[in-house]
């Protein structure tokens, strides 16, 4: 009886879900209901528990500060600077403003983080910018979705802060994992919008205006103090993690103050400015830890009603193989990824199917970066896409919800492109990580 009450926690929180309860209260209300089954009156002491624990992860304390440092960077109008550099070395490329769009998102997901932050951000920008030399829509929107969505997949992610914690692994070394994979996704980025703006220009003009026809010299002056001082500030943070100078959080404490002194640098510290980055990092982060305490709640009573047993006899059953038991778990994050927050998928998925991968001899680091090359492709794909949904709520009138889906499409194929190549080339993910010493 407990495995089909065990069973029935997933139909209970997608139903939730569908009914528009936030996800952290989706989580919570199952588990409760279950776990009154398990434990009767005990259910509270087990629930205060997993708060407990989720309070007290200093894995976790990252996270906030994290959040921070790409909330100034974002708010001081750095990241503006940052994107004038960019392009003023590549406008005049085919397609030079989609490839200054994605250079800058992966610059900034390295400072922040955050898809969302890092979506708006950009297409506050980009968007503009790319319309006035008369860019096609569908180009647009899916190369500011697609670079949204590198916060996912270029360190320091938050998902990956969140996986390395369930999984008890380094996070510095599954930063050094992603790396990477996610050259080799942005690399490809880069080759599809230089391509299709060689093979039809008229999806991306040429740009031509006096800012990009500046002297050499006085693009150096600019790349110098619109680039340099955010790309040290990034290299410090992920140098001082990756070789194990620093724990996670105290890289991130190091980043959210760099970027600090940044804004005061350049002038552009306030009160208002300050006020409103602490008011992002706050929402987030609360947003985030209440959706971690409420998954750890999840996935301790779907387990104590025998889910574990639940999900490996169905993967015995199947008989799939150690190939095909990867592929059958990337595929169901994939499917989760449709209707829940990625948060709330790792904290169902990884308790779940990594004892099983590691009892076989399964590397947790390499099978968290496809993981989160899954998860970060779930951000694109229609109908659900939260990056979509991110666009459209800056989006001009004349961009339409069908333009967005068309031009993710090829952002998707070259997502999954990358997980195929990561899988086939195991080293790619785990090189690296046997050369640094992360905490």
């Amino acid at each position: 009886m407990s495995s089909v009450v065990a069973a029935l926690m997933f139909p209970a929180l997608f139903l939730l879900i569908f009914l528009g309860v936030p996800i952290s209260f989706s989580l919570i209300i199952p588990a409760l209901a279950a776990g009154l089954y398990a434990f009767g009156p005990h259910i509270f002491d087990q629930l205060y528990g997993s708060l407990y624990t989720a309070a007290t992860n200093y894995v976790l304390s990252a996270i906030p500060m994290f959040v921070l440092m790409g909330a100034i960077l974002e708010r001081s109008g750095i990241a503006a600077r940052l994107f004038r550099t960019m392009q003023l070395w590549l406008g005049r490329l085919p397609g030079g403003l989609a490839v200054a769009t994605i250079a800058m998102a992966a610059t900034f997901a390295a400072a922040a983080g955050v898809v969302g932050a890092v979506e708006v951000m950009v297409g506050m920008m980009a968007i503009p910018a790319m319309q006035k030399f008369r860019y096609n829509n569908s180009l647009i929107a899916g190369t500011i979705c697609a670079g949204g969505s590198l916060g996912t997949m270029i360190p320091p992610s938050v998902v990956a802060v969140v996986y390395a914690s369930l999984a008890q692994i380094s996070v510095g070394e599954l930063f050094a994992a992603m790396l990477f994979p996610g050259l080799i996704m942005v690399g490809l980025f880069l080759v599809y919008i230089v391509g299709i703006c060689v093979v039809r220009p008229e999806f991306g003009p040429r740009a031509d205006d006096a800012d990009m026809r500046l002297p050499a010299l006085d693009k150096l002056k600019i790349t110098v103090t619109g680039l340099v001082p955010t790309m040290l500030l990034i290299v410090a943070v992920l140098g001082s993690l990756m070789a194990g100078i620093a724990s996670p959080t105290e890289a991130a404490a190091v980043g959210a103050a760099g970027a600090l002194v940044l804004c005061i640098c350049y002038g552009q510290f306030n009160v208002k400015m300050m006020r409103e980055s602490l008011a992002i990092t706050v929402r987030i982060s609360a947003m985030i830890l209440l959706i971690v305490a409420g998954g750890i709640m999840f996935t301790g009573i779907f387990a104590a009603n025998g889910g574990s047993r639940l999900i490996q006899s169905i993967t015995e059953n199947l008989g799939l193989g150690i190939t095909g038991t990867i592929i059958f778990f990337l595929f169901v994050v994939f499917l989760l990824g449709f209707v829940l927050d990625w948060t709330a998928n790792v904290l169902i998925c990884v308790p779940l199917f990594l004892p099983l991968l590691t009892s076989a001899g399964i590397d947790p680091i390499w099978f968290g970066t496809l993981m989160i090359i899954v998860l970060q492709t779930g951000y694109l794909t229609p109908p659900m896409a939260s990056s979509i949904f991110y666009l459209l709520s800056i989006a001009p009138p004349d961009m339409k919800y069908g333009q967005i889906c068309k031009g993710v499409v090829p952002f998707i194929l070259i997502q999954f492109l990358t997980l195929i190549i990561v899988a086939l080339f195991p080293w790619l993910a785990t090189w690296l990580p046997t050369q640094v010493s992360g905490f």
